[in-house]
């Protein structure tokens, strides 16, 4: 058993707001989730709170709960304004009201006399802290050794500017004893979420307000990816993006694979270079990635083998990481197209205009061809638009003939709308002149775009219907079995509304 115990009390969830009720508020829904918290004095507003916080907990003692207190300075990257003294002070008071561990930065620590904690009446444990905001801090095996004996843990957090950076993270903390790592940044988030699996003593989460960059809350943390539960077993599978946080691709793929009761797991990547992410593909011990906005195409140069399909249509949108560790391509778009239009209109004969001309938008093309449609190619790069046309015997259509031409659908496949910039269209009413409008993008599921037609009476797609075929189908190609449809679909519309509720609420 590690310093903090096993499983679920290795996530340690992260209580910071501003006044002493709110605290103690949500101290008391983390220990619902984690016996492990870190209590951020450094968050409370005033002495005063802290005192009120800690007045509460020395009556309130939480029986089987580790504490962990927090007092950070802003030398250190923390709120208290105050001195090492008035740190060290509070951190003393924590220890009487209950908490057996306190988190010690390495800057407060090198102010003490011969860099020594001994005399000061701090919690049991010290947990030394190094953060870097910046970049990732030098990864030196000396730093397990020169405080020995003056704590019981220490822990990494830097920037990880790159995912090989939160890579050499990982491997720098399971080289030591009793270290944590946190990789910071939304490019270190799949490693915060494979920490414990790599052998990290714990891993952070928020209860409410994040406190780091790249954090994930606590619910999802322990829920959604499973972080406590991650072993070397683990099937590991991705999608890359830039940007990818609105993705709900997480969020379909990890509830079927909770559902099936599968050990596998769904992470996000921001991607902004390939090559970087392709380096860490056997680090993380991937078993296949979906691709995303703005790789769709140029992942075709990295694969080793791919569908007829993909080849053909210049783009891919899922990988596989064969045993032998080649990648092999192929495209689910192209269906979730299909199956998301065939309900609504009978494709053969119809005259269908893609707006676009990147990966998603080829997908849609060729799918559409195929099927028999007549399609019109309308896009901002009108040489993309040209050489698009050509490759699926399409027309281009000018963007200002668009007032007068008359389509059976309008496709986007553009990100125009796509959250968090919710109130933009790529289109104006007056450019649309059809019987169905489809956006391609699901988040929000209503965009501007949808409403605006709605506003003109025509019948609309959500981006949902494509989004749930083609991560339906990429499932199945990874799972070699039937996905739980129902499961899936059900998580990604009760998130699409709740999130809707939350905008109308506010």
């Amino acid at each position: 058993m590690g310093l903090f115990g096993t499983g679920v009390a290795r996530i340690c969830a992260v209580v910071a707001p501003s006044s002493a009720r709110e605290m103690a508020a949500q101290l008391r829904r983390a220990l619902r989730e984690t016996p492990t918290v870190e209590l951020r004095l450094d968050w409370l507003k005033s002495d005063s709170e802290r005192r009120s916080f800690l007045a509460w907990l020395r009556r309130n003692r939480p029986r089987r709960a580790v504490l962990l207190a927090t007092c950070r300075r802003r030398e250190g990257g923390g709120l208290f304004a105050g001195s090492v003294q008035a740190e060290l002070y509070w951190l003393a008071q924590a220890r009487e009201a209950g908490c057996l561990w306190c988190d010690l930065e390495v800057e407060t620590l090198r102010k003490l006399r011969r860099n020594s904690i001994r005399g000061y009446s701090l919690p049991q444990r010290i947990l030394l802290s190094v953060h870097d905001f910046e970049r990732m801090p030098p990864l030196n095996p000396a730093l397990g050794t020169r405080w020995r004996g003056e704590v019981d843990a220490i822990k990494v957090a830097g920037a990880a500017r790159t995912i090989m950076d939160s890579t050499r993270l990982l491997r720098f903390a399971a080289s030591l004893r009793n270290c944590v790592a946190v990789p910071m940044g939304e490019v270190g988030l799949p490693a915060r979420l494979l920490a414990l699996r790599d052998g990290s003593a714990l891993a952070y989460a928020p209860v409410c307000a994040a406190t780091a960059p790249g954090q994930v809350s606590l619910h999802e943390m322990k829920h959604l990816y499973r972080a406590h539960a991650l072993n070397r077993q683990t099937q590991v599978f991705a999608v890359i993006g830039d940007p990818i946080a609105h993705s709900l691709s997480p969020l379909l793929h990890n509830s079927a694979f909770i559902t099936q009761r599968i050990n596998a797991v769904y992470l996000p990547f921001l991607v902004k270079n390939l090559r970087d992410f392709l380096k860490a593909v056997p680090e993380f011990g991937l078993r296949g990635f979906s691709v995303t906005l703005p790789h769709k195409q140029s992942i075709l140069r990295h694969l080793q083998d791919c569908d007829a399909l993909s080849a053909e249509i210049g783009a891919a949108n899922t990988v596989v990481v064969r045993r032998d560790g080649s990648l092999y391509g192929c495209n689910t778009d192209y269906v979730g197209v299909l199956r998301a239009l065939e309900k609504r209109l009978c494709l053969a004969k119809s005259r269908v205009l893609v707006l676009g001309a990147g990966g998603s938008a080829r997908a849609a093309a060729f799918a559409l061809t195929r099927a028999g449609a007549a399609v019109g190619i309308c896009a901002r790069r009108s040489a993309a638009a040209r050489e698009l046309a050509r490759a699926v015997g399409a027309e281009v259509v000018p963007r200002g003939a668009l007032k007068t031409e008359y389509f059976d659908a309008i496709l986007n496949a553009t990100p125009v709308g796509m959250h968090p910039n919710r109130g933009v269209s790529p289109l104006e009413p007056s450019e649309l002149h059809c019987r169905i409008v489809m956006d391609l993008i699901y988040r929000p599921e209503k965009t501007q775009l949808l409403k605006l037609a709605a506003q003109k009476r025509i019948a609309t797609v959500s981006g949902v219907e494509m989004f749930l075929a083609q991560g339906i189908a990429q499932w199945e190609l990874w799972m070699k079995r039937r996905a739980p449809e129902k499961a899936m679909r059900r998580a990604v519309l009760a998130a699409l509304r709740e999130e809707e509720r939350g905008r109308s609420s506010s």
